[in-house]
């Protein structure tokens, strides 16, 4: 194939955009006692707290006696001085001398409503100042509506530019939370879909086979290659009704019910702990391989309450045999249950007695 006969691609031009603005902030300085600050000596300023914008720290230097020996006290000086690090910060400023007469007259000096031929000031380092030596004729001052109740208002604005290259992207979808427990729940709630009953204890429960057996080794093997392949109706002795709802809550929507919530911290006692929702929820678990919500049942225990509070080395092999770090947890017996056995029992993993709580 020739290359007169290649096909030419094309790509998409790109495109981009450098945005350079200003980032703002103000700080309000009030000097109070100015007559008192008279005489401080020229060069020598009062100044204002820090305050930060774009990133800098700032502060206002007010001069009661000029800051330059030239003017011999003639007039006050004010600059804006970067306080912190930096190299090279590009800002523009405003400062102004509040009139307190309730007029509005006040003194104005600012970069941000007109044109600068040489752009923005340049502070080179820490220490650099913008402002001015001769910001007011200290005499006429001293008569003026700017000085009330022998106090000073000053205010300040620093506009710090930055700069940042501006590129397209795709916008974002927002994906909402998996709603698949919601939809499962509404499935077990549709009794015409079922193809089980479980009667425990005078009460029925309707539910579904493939999601039984997709939840839980125990149930597979029962229904898939045990000898209750076939049977629609089983009857479960072990259980009690409200544990086996809760634990078809859990198999159809991954959560636990509010009454476990509310049961997990019932209890005051260890001996009692056994008696509680959650421990026989575990059990539940336990027994039909439900790996999730055994550490689920675990976690709000009050004997892990209990645990955590005195024998915390005791809780730690307690996670550790729960987690499934041992074998035999994997076959849904073992360990994990007579661990809990012996908690609920008031003993410990080694045989030992626990001090119950009273």
């Amino acid at each position: 194939m020739s290359s007169s006969s290649i096909p030419t691609q094309l790509v998409s031009p790109t495109s981009s955009r450098s945005v350079t603005e200003t980032v703002n902030g103000s700080h309000k300085f009030v000097i109070q006692g100015y007559s008192l600050a008279k005489g401080m000596g020229i060069g020598k300023h009062i100044a204002s707290d820090n305050f930060t914008v774009g990133g800098y720290q700032w502060a206002i230097y007010f001069y009661p006696d000029g800051k330059n020996p030239e003017d011999n006290s003639t007039y006050v000086s004010v600059f804006i001085a970067l306080a912190s690090e930096g190299t090279d910060v590009r800002a523009l400023f405003e400062l102004t001398l509040v009139d307190q007469s309730g007029k509005g007259k006040h003194k104005v000096h600012s970069h941000f409503e007109r044109s600068l031929e040489s752009g923005p000031y340049t502070l080179k380092y820490r220490g650099s100042m913008w402002g001015y030596k001769r910001f007011f004729r200290r005499a006429l001052l001293e008569t003026s509506d700017y000085l009330k109740d022998d106090c000073l208002k000053i205010n300040c604005t620093v506009g710090v530019v930055v700069s940042a290259t501006d590129c397209p992207r795709l916008h974002s979808i927002q994906v909402p939370e998996s709603d698949i427990g919601e939809h499962f729940g509404m499935l077990l709630e549709n009794v015409e879909s079922s193809d089980v009953t479980f009667h425990v204890a005078g009460e029925k429960f309707h539910a579904h086979k493939l999601v039984l057996a997709a939840r839980s080794p125990i149930f597979r093997s029962k229904f898939f290659e045990g000898l209750e392949a076939d049977k629609q109706e089983i009857v479960i002795n072990d259980l009690e009704p409200k544990v086996f709802k809760a634990m078809l809550h859990f198999i159809y929507r991954d959560s636990l019910t509010e009454d476990v919530d509310v049961t997990g911290s019932g209890t005051s006692c260890m001996s009692s702990v056994s008696d509680t929702l959650v421990a026989k929820l575990l059990a539940a678990a336990d027994r039909y391989g439900l790996e999730r919500l055994r550490l689920m049942s675990v976690m709000r225990s009050d004997g892990f309450e209990y645990l955590k509070e005195n024998c915390p080395s005791l809780q730690s092999e307690l996670l550790r045999t729960v987690a499934g770090c041992e074998e035999d947890c994997s076959s849904g017996g073992g360990k994990s249950r007579s661990v809990w056995a012996q908690l609920s029992d008031g003993g410990d993993t080694n045989g030992r007695r626990v001090r119950q709580r009273t």
